[in-house]
């Protein structure tokens, strides 16, 4: 009797997840799972009494969701049989510098960030990551300048991001720093911390690559969150659950993304990026009673959602087959 050998396995899972249905479930689901996590993250404030303020819970709350994210995916490494502990000391470096920018630092900025700004907007003003990829990868990469067709996706965007902090007033505008600043920022550490770990996962396995960042990121929040004087105590049935909920997608999604860029075209990958911003406005409206029906949302959400279709379409025509599923995409999302 034969024994599929791991080519036979590669080929039956290019086969599969290059199908086109597949591609359109998969990536849809991956973004819904993202998208969801903005309502989640708040809902999960207020099930464990954690209050605006109270900073430190909040970096607690961040760290246990990554560490156990992080661990998930290195058991599911080890399991699918990838080098998990062959790490020499520079490898063991760069992880722990990814883990500390790429979850520690972007999600103190986020967490607070979420806290001080609606769950809709925060979705919205969260996609800038993707222009601030494109912005970073022109200075850093000789064979990625900006188009005329990104500058456009870029400027569509910013104008979005704009139009969402309008007040009621036409020239009011309704930004602070805590909440929507906040945002902002922890998106572009992101888009520079994801240019890096891209040039990591050239030589290292990026399940393996990621399950490390988010489980040293996780317990670098955990440290600061504990010796700023923070603590979770109201921990139910209800707030549990939403933990591990908000660990899984995060460990779910990354794996599934990584699989349909590892098969597929980048571009017929990332366009579905725009999807995150329009979840995570639809499920912050319907899981927290959000309004989502003001004109400037819907404006800004347009306006957002065409910039990172411009961005991603014009990747599509220049580039080539993913090599190993690297990209600058939603990964770290929420």
């Amino acid at each position: 009797m034969s024994v599929p050998s791991a080519t036979t396995g590669s080929r039956d899972s290019a086969r599969f997840f290059t199908q086109p249905k597949v591609l359109v479930i998969v990536a849809t689901l991956c973004c819904l799972l993202w998208g969801s996590s903005y309502p989640a993250i708040k809902i999960g404030y207020a099930l464990l009494g954690i209050t605006q303020n109270d900073i430190p819970s909040k970096l607690i709350f961040a760290g246990y969701r990554f560490v156990l994210a992080g661990l998930l995916l290195l058991i599911l490494a080890a399991f699918s049989k990838k080098p998990v502990f062959e790490l020499n000391r520079r490898n063991s470096g760069q992880l722990m510098l990814l883990g500390f920018t790429q979850t520690a630092i972007q999600y103190v900025f986020f967490y607070i960030g979420l806290a001080y700004t609606t769950g809709v907007r925060g979705s919205i003003l969260n996609s800038t990551t993707t222009f601030f990829s494109v912005l970073l990868a022109h200075f850093i990469y000789k064979n990625d300048k900006v188009s005329p067709r990104k500058a456009l996706g870029c400027l569509l965007g910013f104008v979005g991001v704009m139009v969402v902090n309008f007040g009621d007033g036409l020239f009011e505008f309704a930004f602070t720093l805590l909440g929507e600043g906040f945002i902002v920022i922890a998106a572009f550490v992101l888009s520079a911390a994801s240019i890096y770990g891209k040039r990591i996962s050239q030589s290292m396995d990026v399940m393996v690559m990621t399950g490390y960042q988010l489980g040293f990121g996780g317990v670098v929040l955990l440290a600061a969150g504990y010796a700023t004087g923070g603590s979770l105590h109201a921990f139910t049935l209800g707030s549990t659950a939403l933990l591990a909920y908000l660990a899984l997608l995060s460990a779910a999604a990354f794996t599934l993304w990584s699989l349909l860029l590892k098969y597929n075209q980048v571009g017929k990958v990332t366009v579905f990026n725009f999807l995150v911003p329009v979840f995570g406005t639809v499920l912050s409206a319907i899981c927290l009673n959000e309004n989502i029906m003001e004109l400037k949302n819907l404006v800004a959400l347009v306006l957002v959602c065409g910039g990172i279709w411009l961005v991603t379409r014009s990747a599509q025509r220049s580039a080539g087959y993913s090599k190993g599923g690297v990209a600058v995409g939603p990964q770290g999302r929420g």
